[in-house]
């Protein structure tokens, strides 16, 4: 397999690394207004919020609450392998739309901590992880393939599992502000 960005210069590909982790922090954002928009909806409706936190679309895949977490970690850890640092740790332990919050808000922290030149070197970096039994992919190949691809599948889970259910989201809530100006 060809190097998915052997045209780029590794200057561009800090850039991409930098701008992507900027986006999965705007996509943290509003996945947090998701899980306000829920709470309205069980306050309103007059049932319990937790009711939220083991709601599937299949019964073989996660739970609520471990989709919100996978999203989380995969936004951190990406940041981290691809920038050299150790990501935060997070025991899994939420209980409640407000403790998966508050774990959104460190994450958005965390990436907040990141400037582009921290992905010097990114796309050559060698990634690997416990579950990969030793095998290894560039930096480039882990974020095209494996950290893109998962943090958006478990966000889409959870838009999904929270719509649903009643929350009343659409596109805009899932895309979130555009950058867009008005016709010169």
């Amino acid at each position: 397999m060809s190097h998915p960005a052997r045209n780029i210069s590794h200057g561009s590909l800090r850039r991409m690394y930098f701008e992507s982790t900027k986006q999965m922090k705007k996509h943290l954002g509003q996945l947090d207004k998701w899980l306000e928009m829920a709470g309205t909806l069980a306050e309103t409706k007059k049932f319990d919020a937790k009711n939220f936190m083991g709601l599937r679309l299949a019964v073989d895949q996660f739970p609520f609450a471990r989709q919100v977490q996978v999203v989380c970690d995969t936004a951190k850890t990406a940041a981290a392998r691809l920038g050299g640092k150790d990501a935060p740790a997070h025991p899994d332990t939420e209980q409640t739309l407000e403790e998966l919050r508050a774990r959104i808000k460190t994450v958005v922290a965390y990436l907040d901590s990141f400037r582009e030149s921290d992905f010097a070197g990114a796309a050559t970096r060698v990634i690997t992880q416990p579950r990969w039994e030793g095998k290894t992919m560039t930096g480039a190949h882990y974020f095209l393939e494996h950290a893109q691809p998962n943090f958006y599948f478990h966000l889409t889970t959870v838009y999904a599992i929270l719509r649903h259910n009643g929350v009343g989201l659409g596109k805009r809530d899932y895309l979130g502000a555009l950058t867009q100006a008005a016709p010169a």
